[in-house]
């Protein structure tokens, strides 16, 4: 087995253990993924829906002390809130929470795709990407992109205790993606790697589309990995 390879960095990334992490479409396989696992990591999480009884059932299945909420008391009552709601949901569920998300990390992991025939592939959106839509909508929270390439089915996967893959973290508020790469590697076998700014988060959103194919084509459950850092 090879050691895990530790990302460079001219600062030491904070403590992160005692910040309350927000899932909002914690209902879904991906926001589920995230929940257990950054519970499994000793962390305090709770998964947000807008209808209650859904988020109560779903933190009931992910165990490991997760709780459910509504929407809008998962946001208000977080530090940090991740964004995995369907992408034809974005702009509507983010513009109802403006208030209850202000003053906080909004982590963005929604990808933007449509699927055909041929495939995933990525949708033009007028903002930029997902996250900017995000960063648009909430001026009065730090919106960071990350999780965007993270396979849900790993991430539910009892049988997998670490997940050997780089999560590309983007953002503008240097302090803002210092700790949401430090909850990356709250995460075994996750590194967190910045990976420049907000505008540049479309490519690590439509590369979904990318990994999509290749685990069509593999049979696999495909990440990123940088290397050389």
């Amino acid at each position: 087995m090879t050691e895990k390879p530790v990302a460079t960095d001219p600062r030491e990334l904070p403590d992160v253990s005692s910040l309350r992490i927000g899932v909002l479409g914690g209902t879904g396989d991906q926001g589920r993924g995230l929940a257990r696992r950054f519970a499994m990591a000793g962390l305090s999480v709770s998964v947000g829906s807008r209808d209650v009884g859904r988020a109560n059932q779903a933190a009931a299945a992910i165990g490991h002390g997760v709780v459910g909420h509504d929407n809008a008391t998962c946001a208000s009552s977080s530090d940090v809130v991740i964004v995995a709601v369907p992408w034809d949901g974005h702009a509507a569920t983010l513009s109802d929470l403006r208030e209850e998300l202000a003053g906080r990390i909004v982590v963005d992991c929604v990808n933007p795709l449509g699927f055909d025939k041929q495939g995933a592939y990525a949708l033009a959106v007028e903002e930029g990407s997902a996250a900017e839509q995000a960063q648009g909508l909430l001026p009065d929270s730090t919106v960071v992109a990350a999780f965007n390439n993270v396979s849900a089915e790993l991430l539910l996967d009892e049988s997998v205790n670490e997940i050997e893959t780089d999560v590309l973290v983007l953002g503008d508020v240097r302090e803002a993606t210092d700790q949401i790469q430090a909850l990356v590697q709250t995460i075994a076998g996750m590194r967190g790697i910045y990976a420049g700014r907000l505008r540049n988060a479309h490519q690590v959103e439509a590369l979904t589309a990318n990994l999509i194919s290749v685990n069509r084509r593999y049979k696999a459950h495909a990440g990123v990995r940088v290397t050389d850092v």
